[in-house]
């Protein structure tokens, strides 16, 4: 058995009930299995066997989900590509994760010829599956074996790929039933993009293995996100605090009916409290949610019943996971003093691809080291404070300071550089750049920002530039963050 059973066994109940609904047409559960079968016949075809990689590279889509699946019968692994990324940035994954095959979106064509690896468009490759022979399950499969490598940047800004097994999914899966509690009669809208593990696995996997209908938008656009739900009616939605904040600023939001909605889950950062209450204030409840790509991702996690009496809280353990929170010497705390957090469970990765001492550090005895400081109340309410590491998340996505001070450390005008993060009200936090010139250099902050011109993804370019005379360290000589944090925090923060 795999995870393809899932719509194996959905297609022989319910063959004509829709389980996708994308751009205005449905995809019945028999379809989407037909689908399913011909892909992992027509991969199968091209060589694509256990243990390969295959790569993807396009926005939301049905034939996503199916690629997933058929890697699943497969026993292959499927690597989604942020499509935010800049060229070199896809180049080291792909040349870390050295996949058999690239299919990507039409879209992205041009940037698929110039990745060196094998590619294919995936609509003409989706088209052609009329005639592929359509795959049989192997009566020998398992969920223990690897299917999902999502890859995530460390704080030395290397790109690492998370392996989660089908085990992770399923057990993710449950876990996620449990936390909204999910039926066949919900109606999932996913508007986040799949490359993440949030887009993909907080509802959109746990709604097809639960039964229940998803409605998948290729992008987020608030307009089309508020037409949706007063429309289409969903019952459950993941908004992440930028995505909340467009749709608050929206001119339509004050009139749509979100009378559909039994919740709303948020989670990838720490929630303004403000926002919270926003959403509240409409009679929605908003469940948070805490996990990582490490954890498939779900974790921590507010109930419906939970989310009005407990605001500011990520929730309690899922009911098939372990958390802890620890001092700098392993030892658990005591309610109420800060710690890092761990987490145990059989939806945790089984390990970094390919990178022995990364997985060493980050799984020690079964427990993940999050590298995120918190708390925990009387009442076991587990709360986020801050981060252990730099990572800053900027509109959902993980921005890794190491990553761009090596490229603003490469140009001869700069002595030293530090990148933190900045309170921002729309994004939750942006990048900004902390730079001492070399003695007697000229550089202006547009210079700097065009250093990362075609180098790294926009959503990680620096929001501003600030010059200082010196960087704030300790006796070691390691640069105090958080004093910088708290400066540019500060209204009069300086800009050169």
């Amino acid at each position: 058995m795999d995870l393809s059973s899932w719509l194996e066994r959905r297609a022989d109940r319910t063959p004509e009930d829709v389980a996708i609904h994308f751009e205005g047409s449905g995809q019945s559960w028999a379809a989407l299995h037909r689908q399913m079968r011909r892909m992992a016949g027509a991969l199968a075809e091209l060589g694509i066997g256990r243990g390969d990689r295959v790569a993807h590279l396009g926005y939301n889509n049905p034939l996503f989900l199916v690629l997933l699946f058929a890697c699943a019968r497969l026993g292959a692994m499927l690597v989604p590509l942020n499509w935010r990324l800049a060229l070199p940035e896809h180049r080291v994954i792909l040349a870390d994760a050295e996949p058999a095959l690239l299919l990507y979106e039409d879209a992205f064509a041009e940037a698929a010829s110039l990745l060196g690896v094998r590619s294919m468009a995936l609509d003409a490759f989706a088209a052609a599956l009329a005639a592929a022979p359509e795959r049989e399950a192997e009566a020998s499969s398992t969920l223990d074996v690897p299917v999902l490598v999502v890859y995530t940047s460390g704080t030395t800004g290397r790109p690492k790929g998370a392996v989660l097994t089908q085990d992770a999914l399923l057990w993710n899966a449950v876990n996620s039933t449990l936390m909204h509690d999910l039926t066949s009669e919900d109606h999932v809208l996913t508007t986040l993009p799949m490359f993440h593990v949030g887009g993909l696995n907080i509802q959109t996997l746990p709604a097809l293995h639960a039964g229940a209908r998803v409605s998948l938008h290729r992008r987020f656009d608030p307009a089309a996100t508020l037409a949706a739900i007063a429309q289409a009616r969903p019952s459950l939605t993941v908004l992440v605090p930028t995505q909340l904040v467009a749709l608050i600023e929206h001119p339509a939001w004050p009139m749509t009916d979100l009378s559909s909605l039994r919740a709303v889950t948020t989670g990838s950062t720490i929630v303004p409290r403000s926002l919270i209450e926003a959403i509240h204030a409409r009679g929605v409840p908003v469940i948070q949610v805490y996990g990582a790509t490490e954890t498939a991702p779900i974790a921590i996690h507010q109930t419906r019943r939970e989310a009005f009496a407990s605001v500011g809280s990520c929730g309690k353990p899922a009911l098939h996971c372990e958390a802890r929170i620890v001092d700098g010497e392993g030892r658990e705390v005591r309610p109420g003093e800060r710690g890092e957090i761990l987490i145990r469970g059989p939806n945790v990765m089984t390990g970094y691809w390919r990178n022995p001492a990364a997985t060493a550090a980050a799984l020690v005895e079964g427990w993940f080291h999050t590298g995120d400081i918190g708390h925990v109340n009387a009442q076991g309410d587990y709360y986020i404070d801050e981060r252990k590491n730099d990572v800053i998340i900027s509109g959902g996505e993980n921005i890794y300071p190491a990553e761009i001070e090596a490229i603003l450390l490469e140009d001869a005008r700069i002595a030293e550089a530090a990148v933190v993060a900045r309170p921002d009200a729309r994004w939750g936090e942006v990048p900004v750049a902390v730079i001492v010139r070399r003695a007697d250099a000229a550089l202006a902050a547009a210079e700097v920002l065009a250093l990362f011109q075609d180098r790294i993804a926009r959503f990680k370019h620096p929001r501003d530039v600030v010059f200082a005379a010196s960087l704030p360290k300790n006796a070691l000589g390691k640069v105090l963050r958080h004093e910088l944090r708290r400066e540019l925090a500060a209204p009069a923060a300086s800009r050169g």
